[in-house]
């Protein structure tokens, strides 16, 4: 494999390279691509476009910019990270990762300690992505955040997401920046530690997971949430399926939240038959290791 090589993106060559890869990336919809100008004008103030190359071929990109949150002293800085993407046929090659990791270089050399993002809870890739690999937390759920999103990966769901917290300077999220590999418990860990799902999946026609009618309030310090290990899949062949793990999953995240659990972790599973992906959930801040 070529070497990956990640640099600012700063001209308009750059950013016009960026513009080209949302359309790969997020098809079906022009509307929804952020355009050159504004990510020039946001390099130019402070914002950061970030991209990954292959042999001088743009195939990812990570863009943010600097916000504002407001806390009971008052507002303070933050770094908000909009928008990565990667180009489809350069997937599960480590792009993602190594992109946030010079995101999270950058942004502590502009002196801020706190990065935002969205996603949605039911892609499993950008769970373990953001969750398990860069140690990001989360207990806030945002229904439809974005309103109706046209392009083919977004059309007829509502846009709920995830807003997730990544404390830069934290020797949680160092670890997993860190030259080692970090240590990741799997579900058996959890399992022997007496850690129970809230709720079955079963599996429907076709093969699909379906989720259950209820799931019963927790009672632990640490909770399991399953999820589809491939949303797209579901998506593809059985939309009001799709529909059903959207509203279904709105109503697990919200409740677990107001009752003060955090997203901690992130379990994917290949131990089984077929791959299971779990959520892991900690009323308060320790997680197995923490």
């Amino acid at each position: 494999m070529p070497e990956l090589t990640i640099r600012l993106l700063e001209t308009p060559e750059d950013i016009a390279a960026v513009e080209r890869l949302q359309s790969l990336v997020w098809p079906g919809s022009d509307i929804e691509i952020v355009p050159a100008h504004v990510l020039l004008t946001a390099t130019h103030n402070g914002g950061l476009v970030i991209g990954a190359f292959l042999d001088d071929e743009l195939v990812g990109f990570v863009f943010g910019f600097p916000g504002l949150e407001f806390v009971p002293d008052g507002p303070r800085p933050k770094h908000c990270s909009h928008m990565m993407g990667v180009h489809p046929g350069h997937r599960s090659l480590g792009v993602g990762y190594a992109l946030k990791r010079a995101q999270w270089q950058m942004v502590r050399h502009q002196g801020l300690d706190h990065v935002t993002w969205t996603y949605d809870p039911l892609l499993s890739r950008n769970a373990h992505l953001n969750i398990s690999r860069l140690g990001a937390v989360c207990n806030f759920y945002r229904r439809s955040e974005y309103g109706e999103l046209r392009d083919g990966l977004n059309a007829g769901l509502p846009t709920d997401r995830f807003q997730v917290d990544w404390w830069i300077n934290s020797q949680r999220v160092a670890r997993r920046m860190g030259e080692r590999a970090h240590h990741s418990f799997g579900l058996d860990h959890f399992i022997q530690a007496g850690v129970q799902g809230l709720y079955p999946v079963q599996t429907g026609p076709g093969g699909l997971p379906r989720p259950p009618e209820h799931f019963s309030p927790p009672g632990g310090r640490l909770v399991l949430a399953e999820i589809p290990s491939d949303f797209h899949d579901i998506k593809a062949k059985d939309f009001p399926l799709a529909r059903d793990w959207r509203f279904f999953c709105r109503e697990v995240f919200e409740n677990l939240f107001a009752a003060g659990y955090l997203v901690t972790d992130f379990v994917y599973d290949r131990s089984g038959n077929a791959p299971r992906s779990l959520y892991v959930l900690t009323h308060g801040e320790a997680t197995l290791e923490e």
